[in-house]
């Protein structure tokens, strides 16, 4: 599955979370390493996930708005 993941600037590094995954969030110094904390939070949280029940399913769309 693809699950579609924003990361933002914030301070002198990256945030970053899944709006499909409530609380999956991640923090690094570079883009690059939120993709990867992300990349290993994921799993992880769709493991706690499904001891509570089905998985969430993705169904966010990512695109872009030029302007």
């Amino acid at each position: 599955m693809r699950y579609a993941v924003v990361i933002e600037k914030a301070g002198d590094g990256y945030s970053g979370y899944v709006p499909d995954l409530p609380g999956c969030v991640a923090a690094g110094e570079t883009v690059e390493a939120v993709k990867a904390e992300l990349a290993e939070a994921i799993p992880f949280h769709l493991e706690g996930m499904g001891k509570d029940g089905p998985l969430a399913v993705p169904e966010s769309v990512v695109g872009w708005v030029e302007v």
